[in-house]
């Protein structure tokens, strides 16, 4: 079972209202930054803030709760055509600031001649995000990708050289440079590049829009387009892109909205 960081936030039913027969879960922390199962009968469809979900064969859908994130509408329609509508409440958390100092400019403020290709790189990781495979490898539960010193966490907003940033979207791990990464969860690699801002880069697909991004690593063992089981080494850790010293930056999304995959797994166990 998952520990999470928020012991009171706890698997939620949500009961039916009278005349509705369709059954309606929701498992997991409803916190900015969380991801939570839901699960109703089978054949029933499911928008979340007005807009579709896919809902697998046994009844299984995702939500995610951004970092500014205050509530979400979810709308059920059962397979006889009766509908429920939900408002989720999401507890709010206090994010730290950091301060990083002595950047190479280049990577603080990029000069003119590597926009093109940030743009570039910034529509080729949007468009493996916008990937929906029926796959629910999510199911199965994740673990750390490497053990190691928590150095950065999610949601904290990061001031560079002097300039503020936007958020920091996910959790760093400090440990030498290359130590295997391996995979949190089973997964389909979607992205596997050198990318200006972030290293060497992998992008690997957990089913339903979910996906786990890994950054600044020093190489790459994973291909595009192979699939992982969990435990599958994806890469080595390292330094690689605008860093300040080796680790690796685990991030996940839900499409578009950045979670916090420090909720998805167990206290960090102490290195070796």
């Amino acid at each position: 079972m998952r520990r999470l960081a928020f012991s009171a936030l706890i698997a939620v039913l949500a009961l039916p209202a009278p005349g509705f027969a369709a059954k309606l879960e929701f498992t997991g922390p409803r916190v900015q930054g969380g991801l939570v199962e839901g699960r109703v009968d089978p054949g029933s469809k499911v928008a979340v803030d007005g807009r579709p979900v896919r809902v697998s064969p046994d009844g299984w859908f995702l939500l995610g709760f951004g970092r500014d994130a205050a509530r979400a509408i979810v709308e059920i329609t059962s397979p006889a055509g009766a509908s429920e509508t939900r408002e989720l409440s999401v507890a709010a958390r206090k994010f730290d600031i950091q301060r990083i100092d002595g950047l190479p400019e280049a990577f603080v403020t990029p000069p003119p001649e590597m926009e093109e290709r940030i743009k570039r790189e910034d529509e080729i990781v949007a468009r493996a995000r916008l990937r929906d495979d029926a796959r629910t490898d999510f199911l199965k539960g994740f673990d750390w990708p490497v053990i190691g010193r928590v150095s950065g966490v999610y949601g904290s907003q990061r001031i560079l050289n002097g300039k503020p940033r936007a958020p920091h979207w996910g959790v760093d791990i400090a440990a030498p440079v290359g130590t295997p990464i391996l995979s949190p969860a089973a997964g389909t690699v979607t992205l596997a590049e050198n990318l200006y801002f972030t290293g060497w880069t992998v992008i690997l697909d957990h089913g339903h829009g979910l996906s786990s991004v890994f950054m600044h690593m020093s190489a790459i063992t994973a291909k595009e387009g192979r699939r992982l089981n969990k435990g599958e080494e994806i890469g080595k850790l390292g330094s690689t892109g605008r860093v300040t010293g080796p680790h690796l930056h685990w991030g996940m999304n839900l499409f578009k909205t950045r979670l916090d995959p420090a909720l998805l797994v167990p206290a960090m166990p102490k290195p070796e």
